[in-house]
C-alpha cells in the first residue's frame, strides 16, 4: 500500500512539474504576429503591451500588403497575423492550400467609397473612372457597395465574390480601374472616386467617418480575424493572445482610438 501511495505522490508530483513547465516554455515563447500596417498595427501594439503583463512576448511584423502575411505564416515564418476578414482567408485557403485558419474575431472595418472630386456620388459623372480592389473578395465586397448605392446592378448569384464581369446594369457606365487595395489611396487623383479599406483610408489620412461618400454597413460579413496554423490552434499561447486582444483595454484603446472608423468584434 506504501510503495502505491508513493508511486501516486511520484506520478502527480511529476505530471505537475511538465504542467508548470510547459507553461512556462508557452509564456517564454516570442510570438511573431504580422499586420498590415495602420489600425491593425496600432491594435496589436495595444495587444502586445497587455499579453506582456501576462507573460506572452509578442514581436509585430508589419507587411505593406494582403498577400504577404498569410504566405509568412503559411511557411512558418510567423506564428499568427491579424489583418484579413473570413472571406479573403476562406479564398486564399482554397486557392493556395495553406493550412491555417480562425482561431478569434478582432474588428471590423467598413469599407468606403472616397473621391478628391465630387461630394455626393449623385455627381460621379457619366464613364467615371472607380477605383476597385482587385483581390477577389475585397472586390466583391466593393461592387456589393455600389449595389446597396444605387450605382450597379448585379447578377442574382455574383455573392460575395462579385466581378466587374458580373455588372449587368451600369446606368452611369463607370470604369472599373483595378488595383491593389493598398494602392488605391495613393490613386485617388487619378480617378473619380474609389472603394478604400478603412485600415488603408487610415493610413492615407482619410476619416471614413467624415471623408468616406459612403460607408457599408457595420453589419456585414467582413469582420477581421486572427489567424494561426491549424497545428498551432490548441497552443496555450494561442488562448493567452486571443485573451489579450478580447481585453477592456484593447477595446477602450479602439474605441477612442478610431471614434467610431472601427468597431470592437468581441
Amino acid at each position: 500500500m506504501l510503495n502505491k501511495r508513493t508511486l501516486l505522490r511520484n506520478t502527480l508530483a511529476v505530471a505537475a512539474a511538465a504542467t508548470l513547465a510547459f507553461a512556462a516554455q508557452a509564456q517564454d515563447k516570442t510570438i511573431k504576429l504580422g499586420v498590415t500596417a495602420g489600425p491593425h498595427a496600432q491594435i496589436m501594439e495595444v495587444v502586445k503591451k497587455v499579453a506582456a503583463k501576462n507573460g506572452l512576448n509578442i514581436k509585430v511584423v508589419e507587411f505593406g500588403d494582403y498577400v504577404q502575411p498569410n504566405a509568412a505564416l503559411a511557411a512558418g515564418d510567423l506564428d499568427a497575423n491579424s489583418y484579413q476578414h473570413r472571406p479573403y482567408l476562406d479564398a486564399q485557403v482554397k486557392d493556395r492550400g495553406y493550412k491555417i485558419g480562425w482561431v478569434a474575431d478582432t474588428v471590423n472595418f467598413p469599407i468606403g467609397i472616397y473621391s478628391r472630386k465630387i461630394k455626393k456620388l449623385a455627381d460621379l459623372p457619366t464613364g467615371a473612372k472607380f477605383g476597385l480592389p482587385n483581390d477577389p473578395t475585397n472586390g466583391g465586397r466593393a461592387l456589393l457597395l455600389l449595389q446597396a448605392q444605387g450605382l450597379i446592378k448585379l447578377k442574382d448569384n455574383a455573392g460575395l465574390k462579385a466581378t466587374p464581369l458580373d455588372v449587368v446594369s451600369n446606368p452611369k457606365k463607370l470604369r472599373f480601374v483595378e488595383l491593389d487595395a493598398a494602392q488605391l489611396p495613393r490613386s485617388l487623383d487619378d480617378l473619380d472616386a474609389s472603394t478604400i479599406n478603412t485600415n488603408f483610408a487610415i493610413s492615407a489620412g482619410l476619416n471614413p467617418k467624415t471623408d468616406a461618400i459612403a460607408l457599408e454597413s457595420a453589419k456585414n460579413p467582413y469582420v477581421n480575424i486572427l489567424v494561426v496554423r491549424d497545428a498551432d490552434k490548441n497552443q496555450p499561447w494561442v488562448a493567452q493572445l486571443i485573451k489579450s486582444y478580447h481585453s477592456e483595454e484593447v477595446r477602450q484603446f479602439i474605441d477612442k482610438e478610431f471614434k467610431g472608423s472601427v468597431f470592437p468584434a468581441f
